[in-house]
């Protein structure tokens, strides 16, 4: 499997990565965030884009990433517009995703993009083209609040994400108990051990699925999500607990 080599990090190899979210309406509390991650167990930074209260004024757009670039220094950035439709706090048009997302990728200043691959297969060639042409890596997600598909469901998004040609393939759902959890688990196994050629990321979301938050390396999944200050999606622990536990963990799997 190839490993994705972003900065100082190389997702898909040790640790699971852990990356927190800068959630924030004005500049003023997005920087804040930002300066903050420098002293977590951080090794990704996510931009909500969604949050910003001028999400839509791309100027504005490009003056917070410039900004956070020089904030964050060599943590890598990942920028993500979550559309209303996946649990996201706007709605926004495909063509005007598709834009803002490619513009801020030839910026320089973000290092991965996140792209909600279900949008249509059309639109999401035309991003990853647009940001691999400017260097930049993609996260396809899917996020699917409702429930937990069964594992071939699973398994077979992750592939047709694979296919579609992004870096890191990523699925969050959400259980409904405990066997949902082991579906999800049990699919990443699947997918990981059969057929993932790039890192994996799947979470199983609210109190129900933290597990998955944590066992991640057991089980193939690359990047873990834990909160800095603001929870992004349900079930996020705060990073530093987060990284006592995937540590602790990982010294009983070597």
């Amino acid at each position: 499997m190839n490993t994705v080599k972003i900065r100082n990090i190389e997702i898909g190899s040790g640790l699971p990565k852990i990356c927190a979210p800068i959630i924030g309406a004005t500049k003023e509390d997005i920087l804040v965030e930002a300066e903050n991650m420098g002293s977590l167990p951080v090794d990704i930074a996510e931009w909500r884009v969604d949050w910003f209260e001028y999400a839509f004024n791309f100027s504005k757009v490009e003056g917070i990433l410039k900004d956070l670039r020089r904030a964050l220094g060599e943590t890598p950035l990942l920028m993500t517009f979550r559309t209303s439709n996946e649990g996201g706090e706007k709605s926004i048009k495909y063509n005007d995703y598709a834009e803002l997302i490619i513009r801020a990728a030839e910026t320089g200043y973000v290092d991965l993009v996140d792209v909600e691959v279900f949008i249509g297969t059309d639109i999401v060639k035309e991003i990853i083209a647009g940001a691999h042409n400017a260097g930049v890596k993609v996260i396809g997600s899917n996020h699917d609040f409702n429930k937990t598909p069964d594992k071939d469901e699973i398994v077979e998004r992750l592939r047709n994400m694979q296919e579609l040609g992004v870096d890191i393939p990523k699925i969050a759902v959400m259980p409904k108990g405990m066997n949902d959890v082991i579906t999800l688990l049990t699919a990443t196994e699947e997918m990981y051990r059969e057929f993932a050629d790039c890192p994996i990321v799947t979470v199983s979301m609210s109190e129900t699925g933290v597990l998955s938050r944590i066992c991640g390396e057991a089980f193939g999944s690359a990047i873990t999500f834990g909160a800095a200050k603001n929870i992004s999606a349900p079930g996020q622990m705060g990073v530093n607990d987060l990284s006592t536990a995937i540590k602790f963990l990982h010294e009983y799997l070597q």
